[in-house]
């Protein structure tokens, strides 16, 4: 009933299902065919449904629910979306159009974690508007081996200083305007906190910068370490953002070794090389469907012109 082949020649993310002839019913052949499904998952890293005739963001959530379950809350948020369902399907962050973002593993820097993240093209944008994704086993050995082993040594920290007119603040971050509420959720999942005196609030956490994949068991690079550094912005929107504060302690978001010290910029150049050498790109069409293992592959977005409308659910809850 379908065809499978990799999208790209050479490269195993993602791998293309598309159907044998007309009026395949996807959800139909996703029920029946799960075990199939998550082994492609995992030698592939993503799959990319195409051809289906998928239209609704209800036959979105379906086919969510039938490969993986119920979809998840968008919660400890980094970036602004916008909730369109109450079955937990979002917007994809609504950055502006003009904008990159840098190519990530949703929510590695929590404790909890989705195993799995879905895209869904309801309107791809004229021009632009990719989301690029990455194989991050490959990722995970493009880096030198010294730099490997400092992280694993150290970890990496995070930092963040919420509201002042950069990002979000803490009651959109948290979904909640209760301080005590904020505190608990802090203490359960190993995060540092500090309110200020106006208020504002300063949190501080550090991971581990790889992961072994709890299904296969192969140890991938999983961290926002290089995203989230300063460094890594567009140049006009690092310059802009570092004028505006006299201490980098103060920066929306910021990145360093787990003990503190800073990462080295040769470090994070080499680190966003090895992402770009394993990052590959397609043009979106309209009912397509992106299922990516969120451990294996990490995605991001490129800069667009005109209406785009790009859906995301997230599943099954991990926790380290």
């Amino acid at each position: 009933m379908v065809h499978t082949e990799p999208l790209f020649a050479g490269r195993r993310l993602p791998l293309l299902i598309t159907p044998l002839t007309e009026g395949v019913d996807l959800m139909a052949w996703v029920a029946e065919n799960k075990d199939y499904i998550a082994g492609c998952l995992l030698k592939h890293g993503g799959i990319l449904f195409r051809d289906f005739g998928v239209r609704t963001t209800q036959q979105f959530e379906r086919f969510i629910e039938l490969a993986s379950g119920e979809a998840l809350e968008y919660s400890e948020r980094s970036s602004p979306r916008t909730r369109v369902t109450n079955r937990n399907i979002y917007t994809s962050t609504d950055y502006p159009a003009n904008q990159s973002i840098f190519v990530h593993n949703e929510n590695s820097y929590k404790r909890n974690f989705n195993l799995k993240i879905f895209f869904f093209c309801e309107t791809p944008a004229p021009r632009g508007g990719e989301t690029p994704i990455a194989d991050c086993r490959n990722v995970y050995r493009r880096i030198s081996p010294a730099v490997r082993d400092r992280f694993v040594d150290k970890g990496w920290m995070y930092t963040r200083n919420y509201g002042d007119g950069f990002g979000l603040d803490w009651q959109t971050t948290f979904q909640t305007d209760d301080k005590n509420a904020v505190e608990e959720h802090c203490r359960q999942n190993g995060i540092t906190i500090e309110w200020t005196s106006d208020g504002r609030l300063k949190t501080r956490a550090v991971l581990p910068a790889v992961i072994e994949h709890p299904r296969s068991g192969e140890t991938v690079w999983f961290n926002h370490a290089t995203f989230f550094h300063v460094s890594t912005l567009e140049p006009s929107l690092r310059e802009g953002l570092l004028a505006g504060f006299d201490n980098e302690a103060d920066l929306p978001t910021n990145t360093y070794y787990g003990d503190g010290s800073p990462i080295e910029p040769e470090t994070l150049a080499e680190l966003r090389e090895a992402y770009r050498q394993e990052t590959v790109s397609f043009r979106w069409q309209r009912g397509d469907i992106l299922m990516l293992d969120n451990i294996l592959a990490a995605h991001g977005r490129a800069p667009y012109e005109g209406p785009r409308k790009i859906l995301v659910g997230m599943t099954e809850l991990i926790s380290r």
